[in-house]
């Protein structure tokens, strides 16, 4: 591991449009730069005032990434965790609306002196908490993602902490611009003038980019490398071409062959050596693997979800962790897999057969609310009926279970009180704290939040899962962690009868014994589990969840 005498810092910035891969560029210069032997931090900054993404419809601004402290972060934390393998956390992720509290909680308590506050103490702010986030870490290069894109009016103070630091740490600070050049098809070439137009913008705020990150269709070509370079006052080895690859965990490989790694580290001043990045390149290979037909076996799953429409389009961003783990899973298992997105409250209308047909699996996933809610329970009672491999996330545990209870309990009436106050079987239910705070309407942050212990039950599948790809904490006692957010939990003044019908409660709680892991005997079902944490978000490119393998490879021996 290298070390540094002084900390060392890399702007990423927007240009044209968002949702261009800032937040993949962000990580993969991270895993380049950790590659190089250098302890790095990434952080990422956004401009809403909400305090965290935990009160943000997923449609709005997509799936909202847990973290293993608790912390609701943008879905770009996930990217950071599973391009360097490590956890993130909440000083890597701040929000304008944390910015802005700080900052008057401070007024309040006279801790600016008696000084009027302006508009450089939010630059400060946000500087400090760079600061912090590279202190907590021990980082020799912080990677700083700004969100949204230069010339916004609401992240303007961003760009300003850029400079400010910049000027105040010569030769320790780049600005990496990520933008995105257009190929209209009535003209067949990329087009560079809105990103000209964009580095003129960060010119304003007194920026000049080090690199721009050039997002295309396909490579650019040297003469428009060129001209690129002359307009924006670059280089032309210092525009980077990032075409658009089928699959993302390239980018790293590709800005590596374009040696990005070794002119980041010299234009900071660092030492540059041969990056080892034989595992991720191993990886890479292997999940590419052979074509569709081509070896790999070919499966359709369906995930019967509530979050997927935004007007006339669909969006995949609202269960991007849960997507990713199915990948995560497939690639290890050699696998095609195939996801077939369905409205669970066209399933309500429709009817699920008629909806989903006969998958090799079927997912319910994350959820609030009454919406839809009906459409998974049919989910649920579809694939247990069927012995259809099925895998309930959170709000999909806590459906199955009243699926069951309406369906081998014979309480037509079961519920989760979220949904239904009057049932008079509420086998979901607020636990004592949590009805305290919706008395108060206080949402944000106040859920069973990050990691939490459970001792796995022997003999069941969710053991033998964890038992299989060793992820157990503490195998003596049992003992596992998944990542919560959640308000409802399994009522247990119901858990005898749901057991005297063959209802397995494979894990609980070291805390307050709550019900984590639901499942169905293995000989009654060839998979059939919930799981109240979210293994989703700790899965990772080079370490499948167990809980996901389980579930593809039932998928896999239904084929």
């Amino acid at each position: 591991m290298h070390t540094t005498k002084r900390t060392k810092y890399v702007f990423v910035s927007g240009g044209v449009i968002s949702g261009i891969g800032k937040g993949t560029t962000a990580a993969s210069i991270a895993l380049l730069l950790k590659s190089q032997g250098y302890k790095v931090a990434p952080i990422k900054f956004e401009g809403y005032l909400n305090i965290d993404a935990g009160t943000i419809n997923p449609i709005e601004h997509g799936d909202p990434f847990l973290c293993e402290d608790g912390t609701e972060a943008d879905m770009d934390l996930g990217s950071y965790e599973k391009f360097l393998n490590e956890n993130m956390g909440r000083n890597n992720f701040v929000t304008m609306g944390q910015v802005y509290q700080r900052i008057i909680e401070r007024e309040r308590t006279f801790e600016y002196k008696g000084e009027d506050v302006e508009a450089v103490h939010i630059s400060n702010e946000i500087i400090g908490r760079i600061k912090n986030v590279a202190k907590e870490r021990g980082a020799d290069i912080v990677v700083i993602e700004l969100g949204g894109t230069a010339g916004e009016y609401w992240n303007v103070f961003f760009y300003e902490a850029s400079r400010i630091l910049s000027l105040k740490n010569p030769g320790d600070v780049i600005h990496v611009h990520v933008s995105y050049l257009p190929t209209p098809h009535h003209l067949g070439e990329p087009k560079t003038k809105p990103t000209q137009l964009s580095v003129r913008t960060l010119n304003s705020l007194g920026i000049q980019p080090d690199f721009i990150i050039a997002r295309s269709e396909k490579y650019l070509d040297q003469r428009r490398r060129d001209r690129f370079a002359l307009f924006c006052n670059m280089l032309p080895s210092d525009i980077i071409s990032n075409p658009d690859m089928d699959f993302i965990y390239e980018v790293p490989l590709v800005l590596h062959d374009q040696k990005l790694d070794k002119k980041i580290l010299h234009k900071l001043g660092l030492r540059s050596r041969s990056s080892n990045l034989d595992a991720w390149k191993r990886f890479v290979e292997n999940a590419k693997g052979n074509p569709p037909n081509g070896g790999r076996k070919q499966i359709e799953i369906a995930i019967v979800g509530k979050y997927f429409g935004t007007g006339d389009y669909q969006l995949r961003d609202s269960y991007a962790a849960l997507f990713d783990a199915i990948d995560h899973a497939a690639w290890r298992l050699n696998a095609e897999v195939k996801t077939r997105w369905a409205d669970a409250e066209k399933a309500e209308k429709v009817g699920i057969e008629k909806l989903i047909g006969t998958p090799a699996g079927i997912v319910v996933p994350i959820g609030w609310g009454i919406r839809g809610a009906e459409g998974m329970i049919k989910a649920a009672s579809y694939a247990r009926k069927n012995k259809i491999p099925y895998l309930g996330l959170c709000y999909g545990m806590q459906l199955a279970t009243v699926a069951y209870a309406r369906d081998v309990l014979g309480w037509q009436d079961a519920n989760t009180t979220e949904n239904d106050l009057k049932t008079k079987h509420p086998v979901i239910s607020l636990i004592e704290k949590q009805k305290e705070l919706m008395k108060k309407r206080t949402y944000g942050g106040t859920m069973r939040l990050g990691a939490w212990k459970a001792i796995v039950k022997k003999d069941t599948r969710a053991y033998d899962l964890y038992d299989k790809y060793n992820e157990f904490i503490d195998k003596n006692k049992s003992l596992t962690s998944e990542r919560h957010r959640h308000r409802f939990e399994f009522n247990n003044k119901f858990a005898k009868d749901f057991e005297k019908k063959g209802f397995v409660i494979s894990a609980r709680s070291v805390d307050e014994n709550l019900v984590e892991i639901i499942e169905l005997p293995k000989d009654q079902h060839p998979f059939y589990l919930g799981t109240q944490g979210h293994p989703e978000y700790k899965s990772s490119p080079l370490k499948p969840h167990p809980i996901f393998m389980g579930f593809v490879e039932a998928c896999l021996k239904g084929v």
